[in-house]
């Protein structure tokens, strides 16, 4: 009885202390120019802020839309690397055309048995090619996105993200909307578990806004329950959107 007790005990500590999960899609610049005109992104599965990586499996699907329309598949475009220590992907790309290019990749669910369910972190980064990114706030028609109301590009550090967090094509009221920085070269530090992973609830019309403190990566999992179980387990839908603070 003792036994069993403490073990609950540890599956509930297991459960609070949890850190916070991320698809991360990160691109070496936020905008191109005749200077810089290819595009670098690697693909990983993370705990950002941390800098612990999990396994990421070649994706179900990734590919760019330009300019809220045209889509590609960048798929077989993929290769592996290593990220954090564990697998994850990279590629390069360079637009044709000036325009807004947003990349996305819809993960294979990762299983997840401290939280006994699985994961699918639907993941897009925006990037502006040659100052012609308009209506960057323009649904993608994902399972699940964030779709900005801040410009998701040519921020400075101290801005305030907004976006709306869609489910199923629609505003999905009082998300979950978990942030972190990519803290890629380590130098940060919480002052306790609580502080690494921040969280804010949208409103009743799905609508979230942070204020992000210093410059770099941030990355917004927006949260919400898929309405049919995978595998016989929870999954959890995450709406992801990375933005630079520069």
């Amino acid at each position: 009885m003792r036994k069993g007790f403490f073990a609950c005990v540890l599956v509930l500590l297991a459960a609070t202390t949890a850190s916070a999960h991320f698809g991360m899609l990160i691109p070496d610049t936020d905008e191109l120019t005749q200077e810089k005109r290819s595009v670098n992104l690697t693909l990983s599965f993370s705990h950002p802020f941390e800098m612990v990586g999990m396994e990421l499996e070649k994706p179900n699907e990734f590919y760019v839309v330009v300019d809220g329309e045209e889509r590609t598949d960048l798929l077989p475009t993929l290769k592996e690397t290593k990220v954090m220590g564990h697998t994850g992907w990279k590629t390069s790309y360079t637009p044709k055309r000036p325009g807004l290019y947003a990349f996305v990749f819809d993960p294979v669910p990762y299983k997840e048995d401290a939280e006994n369910n699985y994961i699918r972190h639907i993941t897009k980064v925006v990037i502006d090619a040659y100052g012609e990114g308009e209506e960057w706030n323009k649904p993608l028609g994902l399972k699940t996105e964030i779709v900005p109301l801040t410009r998701p590009f040519g921020n400075y550090a101290g801005n305030v993200f907004q976006g709306i967090v869609m489910l199923d094509g629609k505003p999905a009221p009082y998300s979950r909307v978990e942030v972190e920085n990519y803290n890629k070269d380590g130098k940060r530090t919480a002052p306790n578990d609580r502080m690494v992973t921040q969280e804010v609830i949208a409103d009743g019309n799905g609508v979230f806004t942070f204020a992000c403190p210093w410059k770099g990566w941030w990355g917004f999992a927006g949260l919400n329950a898929d309405s049919k179980p995978y595998k016989g387990r929870e999954l959890e839908l995450g709406a992801v959107i990375w933005v630079e603070m520069k």
